[in-house]
Parts: structure tokens; sequence; C-alpha cells
């Protein structure tokens, strides 16, 4: 409840991170998930079920000590010693890809709202300035139109200072909307609902890259999730190949028989008459068919192939997506600061220089206008660069 409301009034990165984290439908699923693999493991490590057989016989079976009416078998499979536990490392390694699919979870989660978070500033930002410079517009709209009256300036001048004015209104429009597109993805995210209010955003100063770009391929090849998934999967493989060799070995198979006898019906009884009869049962099964055994032994060691390769294969994509993403991210850098340092700026000296020359009478009222439009663009380049 304290951060619900937080995030109605204001929050923060950190408040939509720990209420995403507590109620993402997502991350509930991943979660759940999990768990339901941790449980699977008593269930494939555990023995088959007992087998428990009567037989009736309508017309009972005569034997020496009497006619048997009913029997009953009781047994048990036992797995080849070392096979129970071989299936558990496959359960196991399932349950390690069911964890790392949560923590995949949780940092996709973090990852769409920071990306939310700060396309929400940017969204807002441009707001302020579109509004800002729709203030300006206006204002050179009656510049322009005054000079029109006193023949100053041309008709199509003071139509470039409408159509400008014209594009503001649905930039501004246009922004409002995906403001509230962007809200509902929010919220989605949050499990609330679309129209869910959503509180003024706290800015956040830029922070520098604390790692080289090689700590970052060290620290990527060691912690991230589709890496270590490859590598479980990899260690599932080699699981399900030891598994294989095991199918050429027999399971073993216990238990106890028991025939209920009758008295019989002669004349003279034998001796230990209508004793019932007790055993105990040994069995074996015979992997006889050793082609599909090897078919399965085959199976394994390829995926056991398929797997490394896959692993190999999503280092090299890992080192691909960091070197792209820390370009994107120098470039943005870079970008703040030559339209915060120098571009931004100038356009500002630009527009008041042409100002001046509009008024006394060495500039045109076009390139006043055009002057505008580059300084408006320029604004929104800067709001954009610290969002990228």
């Amino acid at each position: 409840a304290e951060l619900e409301e937080k995030i109605s009034r204001g929050p923060g990165i950190n408040d939509l991170v720990a209420y995403g984290y507590r109620v993402n439908p997502g991350l509930q699923a991943a979660r759940s998930a999990w768990a339901a693999e941790v449980a699977r493991y008593r269930l494939e490590t555990g023995y088959p079920d007992p087998q428990l057989n009567v037989t009736y016989f309508p017309e009972p079976i005569e034997t020496r000590l009497g006619p048997q009416d009913w029997n009953l078998s009781l047994s048990q499979t036992i797995p080849f010693p070392g096979k129970l536990s071989t299936a558990g490392e496959i359960v196991a390694s399932d349950a390690r890809l069911a964890r790392l699919e949560l923590d995949k979870a949780v940092r996709d989660l973090t990852v769409a709202l920071r990306e939310s978070y700060h396309e929400l500033l940017y969204i807002q930002e441009g707001q302020r300035i579109a509004r800002e410079n729709m203030e300006l517009l206006a204002h050179l709209r009656k510049i322009g139109e005054t000079a029109y009256g006193q023949e100053q300036a041309a008709l199509i001048d003071v139509t470039k200072a409408q159509s400008q004015s014209a594009q503001l209104r649905y930039d501004l429009l246009l922004l409002e909307e995906l403001e509230q597109t962007e809200k509902a993805r929010l919220n989605a995210l949050l499990n609330r609902a679309p129209e869910a209010a959503v509180g003024p955003l706290r800015r956040r100063d830029l922070q520098p890259v604390a790692l080289e770009l090689e700590t970052i391929y060290e620290l990527a090849a060691d912690n991230r999730e589709e890496i270590k998934m490859a590598a479980a999967r990899v260690e599932k493989a080699k699981a399900r190949k030891a598994l294989a060799t095991y199918q050429f070995l027999p399971d073993f198979r216990v238990g106890l028989f028991y025939a209920e006898i009758g008295e019989p019906e002669v004349p003279v009884l034998p001796q230990e008459a209508g004793r019932d009869a007790v055993g105990v049962q040994f069995g074996l099964s015979l992997p006889l068919w050793f082609g599909k055994n090897k078919g399965r032994l085959d199976q394994a060691r390829a995926e056991t192939a398929r797997a490394k390769s896959l692993r190999t294969a999503q280092i090299n994509d890992t080192k691909a997506e960091v070197r792209e993403l820390f370009f994107r991210l120098q470039n943005a850098r870079r970008l703040v600061e030559l339209y915060g340092r120098e571009l931004l700026p100038r356009a500002a000296r630009t527009l008041e220089l042409a100002e001046t020359w509009y008024q006394t009478g060495q500039g045109s009222f076009s390139d006043f206008i055009e002057t505008q439009a580059t300084w408006y663009n320029f604004q929104l380049a800067l709001a954009r660069s610290p969002a990228d």
C-alpha cells in the first residue's frame, strides 16, 4: 500500500522496481515454474510405485494340498543402482534452468521498468519544451502579422509561422497521447489498471560508465543468465547421456507371493492339507533391443554437442550485444554533451541574433521562424539523448 501511494504521488525508479518485483504476473509465473521443478525432483528420484496383483479362480485349481481359490502377489521394481541419481541430475539441471529463468525475468522486468521510466521522462520533458515553444511562436506570429499589416513581411512568412504553430500543436497532442500509452505500459508491468495514476517522475542525473569494455565482457560472460542457461543445458545433456547408458542395464524386481489353499475333498487328508503357499519373487528386465538403446545414446551425444555449440554461440552473441550497447551508450552521452554544451547554446544565440537582425531590418522574418524551428528541434534532441 505504501509503494502504491508512492507511485501515485511520484515514484522513483527503485519504487517501481520494488513494486514490480512483488506483483508482476510474469515474475510470479517464473517463481511458480521454479517451485514446480524443485518439487519434480522428488518424483523423478523416487522408486516406482509397488504393484499389487490379486487373482481369483471361479473354478478353484486343485493342488495336492487342496483347492486354490485365489492368490496375491506384491512386487517392487528397483532400478539399477545409479539410475535414479542420474535421473535426478537431469531434474536438478531443469531446476537450475527454472531458477535462471526467474533471474532473467527479474532482470528483464527491471530493464523494462527503467526503459519505461526514462521514456516517460523524455515525453514529459518534450511536452514542456513544446509548450514553451508554442508561447514563443505565438509571440513570433503576432510580430509577423503586425509586420505583414505594415507591409514589412510577406504573406508566406506569416503562413510559415502559422504552419509551425500547427505542427507544435500536433507534436504536443502526440506527446500527450504517447504519455498515456507509456503509462499504460508501465502500469501493465506493475499489474495495475491501464489508467491508474502515475505521479510526476523524479529526474535522475546521468552517471558515468564505471567499467571498461573488457571488464564488461568478462562480467557478462560470468553472469549473464542466457550464458548460465546454456551451460546448464550442457550439464543436462551430459546427464541425459549418462542416463542413456543405463538403458543397457537391467532393472530388478522383488516381491512376495501368497496363495490361499482350501481343504481337499478326499477321504484321507494328506499331511499339511490346506496349508497356504508363500513365496519370494525375484525378476529383472531384459534390455535386449540394443538398437533402440543405442539410438538413445546417439541422441544424447548429439544433444550434448548441440548444447556446447549453443553455449559458444551465446557467448559470442553476448559480446556482440555488449559492444553494440556500449557504443549506443557512449554515443548518447556524446550527443548530450554536443547538444548541451555546443549546439543548443549556439541555437539560443542565433535565435537572439535573428530577432535583433529582423528588428533592425537586416534579416527576414522567415529566417527568424527557421531559427526558432532549429532551436525547438535541438531542445527535443537534448531531451532524447539522456533517455537513450
